[in-house]
C-alpha cells in the first residue's frame, strides 16, 4: 500500500482514547453523515415497505412483487461499475449530493402521481429503476468516503454504526409506513421520503473533509475502460474479496424472504398492514442489538469462520420462518435473520475495505454492489417466481435450504475466508 493510501485512516488515530460503542462519532464529519443517514434511511425504508404494499394492492400478484426486485437489480448491475470508476475520480461528496437529489426527485414524483390517483404499476417500476440507478452511483462514493472520515482504530466501529443506521431505518421505517398505509395510503409515505433526503445533502454540505480521491501527481484522474479493468483485476486477484462477495450473493439470492412479507401478512398470518409493518421491521430489531454488541466488542479474531457461521444461521432462521404459522415466532425468526445478516455484513465489509487501497475503494465497492445489491434484488425475482408457482412458504423454505448448502460449501472450499483471523491491511498498490 502506498504511503498516502490510508493517510486519513492513520493520521487522526488516537490510541489512548477509550474505545466505546460510539467511538467513531467523535469525528465531526462522520457524525454529520451518520445523522443525515438516520433520517434518510428511515424515509427510504418507509418507501420500500410502501412500494411493496402498493404493488400488492394494485395487482395481488407475487410475480409483480418479484418484478420490483428486478427494477432495482438491473440498474444496479448496469450502473454500479461506472459508479465505482466515477467515485475514484470525482469529488465523492459532490457525487453523493447529486445522487441524493435524483432520488429526492424520484420520490417526489412518485408521491405526486399517487396523490393524483395512480391505477397502474408501471410508474412505480420506472421511478424505482431510476432511483436504483442513482443508488448505484451513490453507494461506491459513500463507502469509499467513510475511511477518510475516521482513523484506522475507529474504522470497524464506523462500519458497525453505519450498519446500525441502516437497521434503525429498518426497525423504524416499516412500522411507521404500516400505520400510514392503514390510515393515509402510500402517497404520504413517498412524500415523507422525498423530504428525508435533505438531511444527507445538508450533512454533506457541512463537511470539512475533502471528498476528492487521493492519488499521486503522476497518476492523473481518469474515467476509462482501463480504470474499470484495473478495479476488476484487483478484485479478481484478491481471493478473500472474491470469496466474501460470492458467499454474499449466493446467500442473499436464495434466502430473501422480505419481498414476500405482504403475502405472509395478508394470506398466511392474517395480521394486516400493521402486522406487516412489524414483520418488515423485525429483522432490524435483531440487527440493532447485534450491531451495538459488535461495536462495543470491537475486532473479532476469527472473522472468516464467523462470517460462514452467520450465513448458516441466516439460512436456518429463514427455514424456520417459512415453516411458521405463529405471528410471534415469525417475528422472532425474522429478528434472528437480521442478527445473523448484520454479523456477516459488518465483517465482510471490514475485511474488504481494509484489503483495498484507497484509490481503488470506489471500484471495489461497485463490483461488490453487483453481489451485495444484485443478490437480494434478483433473489426477490426468484422468490416471487417460485412463490407464484409453488406458494410463498415453499419459496422461503427452499431458499433457506440453499443458503445452508452455500455455507457448507464455503466452509469446505473458501480456504482464505475460513482461515482469516484478524484485520489486515493491504500491501497492494
Amino acid at each position: 500500500m502506498s504511503q498516502n493510501d490510508n493517510v486519513n485512516l492513520s493520521t487522526a488515530a488516537r490510541p489512548n482514547e477509550r474505545q466505546t460503542a460510539f467511538s467513531s462519532l467523535r469525528h465531526r464529519d462522520f457524525r454529520l453523515l451518520w445523522m443525515g443517514q438516520i433520517v434518510s434511511l428511515i424515509g427510504s425504508q418507509m418507501q420500500l415497505a410502501a412500494i411493496n404494499w402498493h404493488i400488492y394492492l394494485l395487482t395481488h400478484s407475487a410475480l409483480a412483487l418479484g418484478l420490483v426486485g428486478a427494477c432495482r437489480a438491473v440498474p444496479i448491475i448496469l450502473c454500479s461499475l461506472m459508479g465505482g470508476v466515477l467515485a475514484d475520480v470525482v469529488d465523492r461528496r459532490r457525487l453523493m449530493m447529486t445522487t441524493q437529489a435524483v432520488m429526492l426527485a424520484c420520490s417526489a414524483t412518485l408521491a405526486t402521481v399517487t396523490f393524483s390517483g395512480l391505477e397502474h404499476v408501471w410508474p412505480i417500476f420506472l421511478l424505482t429503476a431510476i432511483a436504483s440507478a442513482a443508488w448505484a452511483f451513490d453507494t461506491p462514493a459513500r463507502q469509499a468516503l467513510i475511511p477518510s472520515l475516521v482513523p484506522l482504530n475507529d474504522f470497524q466501529n464506523a462500519v458497525s454504526l453505519s450498519m446500525l443506521v441502516f437497521q434503525i431505518g429498518l426497525i423504524t421505517g416499516p412500522p411507521l409506513a404500516g400505520f400510514l398505509l392503514a390510515s393515509r395510503g402510500p402517497g404520504l409515505v413517498y412524500a415523507i421520503n422525498a423530504g428525508s433526503f435533505v438531511a444527507v445533502i445538508l450533512g454533506l454540505a457541512l463537511m470539512r473533509t475533502s471528498g476528492k480521491p487521493e492519488r499521486s501527481e503522476t497518476e492523473p484522474p481518469r474515467i476509462s475502460l482501463d480504470a474499470l479493468i484495473e478495479g476488476l483485476r484487483f478484485v479478481w486477484r484478491t481471493p478473500i474479496i472474491v470469496q466474501t462477495m460470492t458467499l454474499d450473493f449466493v446467500a442473499t439470492f436464495f434466502a430473501s424472504a422480505n419481498q414476500l412479507l405482504p403475502i405472509f401478512a395478508t394470506d398466511i398470518l392474517k395480521v394486516g398492514a400493521r402486522g406487516y409493518g412489524f414483520m418488515a421491521a423485525a429483522p432490524a430489531g435483531g440487527a440493532i442489538v447485534t450491531g451495538l454488541l459488535m461495536a462495543r466488542v470491537g475486532t473479532l479474531k476469527r472473522q472468516g469462520v464467523t462470517v460462514i457461521v452467520s450465513v448458516a444461521l441466516y439460512g436456518a432462521a429463514t427455514i424456520a420462518f417459512g415453516l411458521s404459522r405463529v405471528f410471534w415466532f415469525s417475528l422472532l425468526m425474522l429478528a434472528l435473520i437480521g442478527a445473523a445478516d448484520t454479523v456477516s455484513t459488518i465483517l465482510r465489509h471490514t475485511i474488504r475495505q481494509l484489503a483495498t487501497p484507497n484509490k481503488l475503494r470506489g471500484r471495489m465497492t461497485s463490483v461488490n454492489m453487483i453481489f451485495f445489491m444484485g443478490g437480494p434484488q434478483l433473489g426477490e425475482v426468484e422468490a416471487g417466481t417460485v412463490a407464484a408457482l409453488l406458494g410463498a412458504p415453499l419459496s422461503v423454505l427452499t431458499g433457506g435450504v440453499a443458503c445452508l448448502i452455500a455455507a457448507v460449501i464455503a466452509f469446505v472450499t473458501a480456504k482464505n475466508l475460513r482461515r482469516y483471523k484478524q484485520q489486515g491491511v493491504s500491501n497492494k498498490k
